[in-house]
């Protein structure tokens, strides 16, 4: 299939000079394939000559059939010295990859301070560098560092710069701006110049220093750009580069250029998550196209609106790009949000809607006293399930205790509690790391023998938020905790002037949630369990 505009992948490079991304050769393996599937034309995998990791990755990348052109990265030679001996450019070939970038200079004022040589030799490296390159039978790319500043300082330097990349063969030429100082419409006016006077095809690569780096990437693709570079989440230096995620879609759903196929597009969002958990980075909920919030809506007004169609607040379908639209409910919430709510969850409200109302004016309540139901969507679902009854009390509390003691050999916390499970009191106690983490295995030991899918579920999160500063340490706490059984995550909330009644409240509606569509055991297998629940102290 034919696109109109090639995308290169830099997340594996540049992505991980972003401050708090770190990759492993296997992170970047598992990332490689999630963007061969993603149907990114070049990948960027790292420089081989630089690190073991890259020299890992592109060791691995030889043997694995992608249609994805894995690139290697590099620089123009040295100074004063032969391109077949320059050990950088060896190495590129030596990895086997089938494309390769350079990146040389195209700033006079970088040439005669940072690599401290002349204009003429700086021309003869890029030369001598891609004409060594495209003998040896690789796809070549020329990243012309800071052209956009080099451009506007000396216009004719930085066009023979490119133009000696070009006579050379390279492949494509493209234009960076390194600093991501420059705005849309300078970037429109100079790659359409460039377009004119290079018979090469020209690519983009921007950085968000500006928070331009998407509009400028668009710029330069109307001024006839044909390859854009970026990142996934526009991870990189400093402030990041163009995020791959807002412009992919905005080529193709917008400008109508095709870049990959409407599938692969459709994956937009799973890859975008999946590369944000091995980066172990926190994907802004804001985030255009593929963030938790992209598509969703709270205002009663919204709501109301979308129901009847979607197109009245939402620009494009988020199944595009395979998001999708999120309801969400708070003290700004309408009946049209509740009743929208209760119908995901195959909830019965034709009795008519004094119920939804009365949840409304429940929620109310409870996000005066501090509740937040937006980031705890389980909390919510049980709430609503209750209100429309349905029984999710799968156990009640009868007491807790907690000790907690400090000695030389540190802190130790015991939970004892004591629950009834469907008429069964059952007492347990258990050692944690905290308080939390006490109660949590109590609760966990007083179940298994009922509900032994209990073990499957694991605390990833928690949050403790204190609402009213002034009262200082007698203040109201929110606590938030996230659960996973390692196929969905769900989220809970609880609010107390006491920070282990809130936990114990976030904690008992995890467990209630994951417990939902779950068969209690037969009560002979419930006798011979029973004794398990109970600790002799």
């Amino acid at each position: 299939m034919k696109f109109d505009i090639s995308v290169f992948d830099t997340t594996l490079r540049d992505g991980t000079q972003g401050e708090g991304i770190s990759l492993s050769a296997e992170d970047k393996v598992k990332i490689a394939l999630k963007l061969d599937q993603l149907g990114v034309h070049y990948i960027e995998g790292g420089n081989p000559g630089s690190n073991s990791k890259d020299i890992e990755f592109f060791r691995r990348m030889r043997d694995m059939k992608l249609n994805a052109k894995i690139t290697a990265f590099g620089s123009t030679r040295r100074k004063n010295s032969r391109a077949d001996q320059d050990t950088s450019l060896v190495r590129i070939v030596e990895s086997g990859v089938r494309a390769a970038t350079l990146v040389g200079k195209s700033w006079d004022f970088h040439v005669t301070t940072a690599l401290q040589t002349t204009l003429e030799e700086n021309l003869a490296m890029i030369y001598d560098s891609f004409a060594y390159l495209k003998r040896q039978g690789l796809e070549a790319i020329y990243d012309a560092e800071h052209f956009f500043d080099g451009y506007k300082h000396n216009p004719e330097y930085a066009l023979a710069a490119l133009r000696k990349a070009a006579e050379a063969g390279a492949d494509w030429i493209v234009l960076c701006d390194t600093n991501g100082g420059t705005l849309p419409n300078e970037i429109f006016e100079i790659v359409s110049r460039v377009v004119k006077e290079i018979d090469t095809p020209i690519g983009i690569h921007t950085h968000n220093d500006c928070e331009l780096a998407v509009a400028n990437t668009l710029a330069a693709v109307r001024a006839g750009a044909r390859q854009v570079q970026g990142t996934i989440n526009g991870y990189g230096e400093r402030c990041g580069n163009a995020n791959l995620c807002s412009i992919i879609p905005n080529l193709q759903l917008k400008m109508g250029l095709r870049c990959v196929t409407d599938e692969q597009l459709g994956q937009l969002t799973s890859v975008a998550r999946y590369v944000s958990e091995i980066a172990n980075a926190v994907m802004p909920v804001g985030q255009p196209y593929v963030g938790n919030a992209a598509f969703a809506h709270k205002g009663g007004i919204h709501v109301s609106a979308i129901l009847k169609d979607p197109k009245t607040y939402e620009h494009i379908r988020p199944e595009l790009v395979g998001n999708k639209r999120r309801i969400l409910v708070s003290e700004l919430a309408g009946q049209s949000n509740i009743i929208h709510k209760a119908q995901e969850m195959g909830l019965d409200i034709s009795s008519g809607n004094e119920r939804a109302r009365a949840v409304i004016e429940k929620i109310k309540t409870l996000e005066h006293e501090g509740y937040s139901f937006e980031g705890a969507d389980a909390s919510l679902e049980l709430l609503l399930r209750d209100a429309f009854g349905e029984e999710t009390q799968i156990f009640k509390l009868e007491s807790f205790k907690m000790l907690v003691e400090k000695s030389e050999g540190g802190m130790a916390s015991e939970a004892i509690v004591k629950i009834d499970v469907g008429g069964d009191i059952v007492y347990t106690a258990a050692e944690g790391n905290g308080p939390v983490n006490a109660l949590d295995n109590a609760l966990r030991k007083a179940l298994v023998t009922y509900y032994p899918e209990i073990m499957n579920i694991a605390l990833t999160d928690y949050k403790v938020r204190v609402l009213d500063e002034k009262d200082a340490t007698a203040a109201k706490v929110r606590v938030l905790i996230e659960t996973t059984d390692f196929k969905n995550t769900w989220s809970t909330v609880g609010v107390s002037g006491n920070v282990i009644e809130a936990s114990w409240e976030a904690l008992v509606d995890s467990f209630r949630y994951a417990l939902l569509n779950c068969q209690k055991l037969p009560a002979a297998q419930e006798d011979k369990r029973e004794q398990l629940g109970i600790v002799n102290h």
